[in-house]
């Protein structure tokens, strides 16, 4: 058997064509003389068949951008100037044909080609990692479900359900999943992450993460507006039920998406190299034609199901401890990729709204801020903007700068203010922070006005909300610091106090590289995200 094959020759840039068959030839001439080595086979062969595919580059003309957001104050202007601004750079992407921003959408970074949080792009039969971004497959989850317990019991089980912060569960508290047993490990993009697997199960991150206590009011209309599109099975679900409790948790793949996406990254900055020139590290692509591509494709697909797995199985602790009884579960994407013919659409902090294969619009959950109503929404499939819809209401300012405000002369927050302004905007709720400390930046003052996201999800006819899930109580990490189960330095060996150094060296760099306005080091970005695997 020939030790390479046509695949091989366009893996190292060959173009399609009969150089392809002469260099088949010649290898075999090669082999049969006893050189067996590929690369070394390769490197003969470049010298015989010098390769003739014209590097691609980046276009000088961007390809169309869709937006559906509109300016209503000053600070949306500058938001969206910047938007446009890495939107237009992703554009010129040979592979990328078209985009899309949502009304939530704000910068993720400052490296030119990002894609902003809210953004969408359809790409040619090739996968950008940067653009589904570190936190794969960030979802929603709810779970319609009865229940006798109050708020702040049914708070209390949540808190003692699901774990945030950083690391992960220790061997003896992992949560048992028959999707870390799946034959997927020789995935080379999976390779030697099964404990990534293991130790993340029912464990939720931090950043904008949450686990969510609501009720939903449940009419006759709502029944009626699911059966009349296709989801007669939800609708029979929620039949006698006109109001019901929900749960619903917001977070993405934990380190195993992150390690995979480093990867991924790291396999695409390579493929351009071989094919194109002076493309940001940003739109670096996977080729899907390419088996390297197949395969991540596929480490996509796996790391899609564990998270749902993750999301089910936080739900499920959480009802086993209230006694409770589900009704109804449901949820949706919005970091991830997904394929539709020979294009696929990304999504950065963007919900599918389109029609499935059974044409039914798709049922999708965006939340607004903790102390909003979450919406229950149904897909216009509005291909103006590539049927997608927001994801959540997303931020005019980062979270340093809308912090800077609470801060004294000396830097430091000011404590009382923070309260304050925390009582003020989660009235009518309670709110849970895990490890103690609030973040004022996740609480509803670091966030558009939900209204405003609401009504433009109207006004550009991307989605039509079905239902609003009224907030009870919310719980995020927090400032979360060490694990709950370090108390004291002097419990931590030197190999844990570095690592818990490490780490906090890391987001400070992540989050001083989202602050500059232009510049900054896409590796040290990349590499401080991947590890954290935190951010829509």
């Amino acid at each position: 058997m020939s030790v390479l094959n046509g695949e091989d020759f366009l893996e190292a840039g060959w173009a399609p064509g009969p150089q392809i068959g002469q260099a088949l030839v010649k290898a075999a001439e090669y082999e049969a003389k006893g050189i067996t080595d590929p690369a070394y086979l390769l490197k003969l062969l470049r010298r015989d068949f010098p390769p003739t595919a014209p590097k691609l580059t980046m276009r000088e003309t961007a390809a169309p951008l869709a937006e559906a957001i509109e300016a209503t104050c000053p600070e949306d202007e500058r938001n969206i100037k910047s938007v446009r601004r890495y939107m237009t750079e992703l554009l010129q992407t040979p592979v990328v044909t078209r985009g899309a921003v949502m009304p939530d959408a704000c910068p993720a970074g400052s490296v030119p080609a990002t894609i902003p949080v809210g953004g969408a792009v359809a790409v040619q039969n090739a996968i950008i990692p940067s653009a589904h971004s570190a936190d794969i497959c960030c979802s929603m989850h709810a779970t319609f479900f009865q229940c006798g317990k109050g708020v702040t019991e049914m708070l209390d089980d949540l808190m003692a359900s699901t774990r945030f912060g950083m690391g992960g569960r220790r061997p003896e508290n992992y949560v048992p999943h028959a999707v870390n047993h799946e034959n997927v490990w020789q995935n080379p993009f999976l390779q030697g992450l099964r404990e990534d697997a293991l130790k993340h199960m029912a464990d939720q991150g931090d950043g904008n993460h949450f686990a969510y206590l609501g009720r939903i009011r449940i009419s006759h209309e709502v029944r009626q507006q699911l059966r009349t599109a296709g989801h007669e099975e939800l609708a029979a679900a929620l039949e006698g039920h006109d109001e019901s409790l929900v749960l619903v948790t917001h977070h993405g793949s934990r380190g195993l998406g992150a390690k995979v996406y480093a990867r991924g990254q790291k396999a695409a900055l390579a493929h351009v190299k071989r094919h194109a020139a002076d493309i940001p590290a940003p739109a670096a692509w996977l080729d899907y034609g390419t088996q390297e591509g197949r395969d991540y494709w596929e480490a996509l697909q796996y790391v899609s199901r564990w998270t749902k797995a993750n999301h089910e199985s936080i739900h499920a602790r959480f009802l086993e401890r209230t006694g409770g009884v589900a009704v109804a579960a449901f949820g949706n994407e919005h970091n991830f990729v997904w394929k539709r013919g020979d294009v696929f659409l990304h999504g950065k902090g963007a919900t599918p709204a389109w029609k499935d294969d059974a044409g039914r619009p798709l049922l999708g959950l965006i939340p607004l801020n903790m102390a909003s109503p979450i919406l229950m929404v149904l897909g216009r499939d509005n291909e103006d903007y590539l049927s997608f819809c927001p994801h959540g209401a997303g931020r005019n300012q980062s979270r340093t700068a809308m912090m800077r405000k609470y801060r004294n002369d000396e830097g430091e927050l000011d404590t009382k203010r923070v309260q304050q302004a925390l009582e003020h905007s989660t009235r009518g709720i309670e709110v849970r922070w895990f490890y103690g400390k609030p973040d004022l930046s996740e609480s509803p003052l670091g966030y558009k006005p939900a209204a405003q996201v609401k009504a433009q999800i109207e006004q550009f006819g991307l989605a039509d909300v079905v239902a609003e899930i009224e907030p009870l109580g919310s719980i995020m990490a927090g400032d979360s610091g060490p694990p709950p189960w370090i108390r004291r330095k002097d419990e931590l060996t030197p190999k844990q106090l570095r690592a818990i150094e490490h780490r906090s060296d890391r987001r400070k760099e992540r989050q001083r590289l989202r602050d500059l306005d232009d510049g900054g080091n896409v590796e040290a970005e990349a590499e401080a995200e991947a590890e954290a695997g935190e951010e829509d």
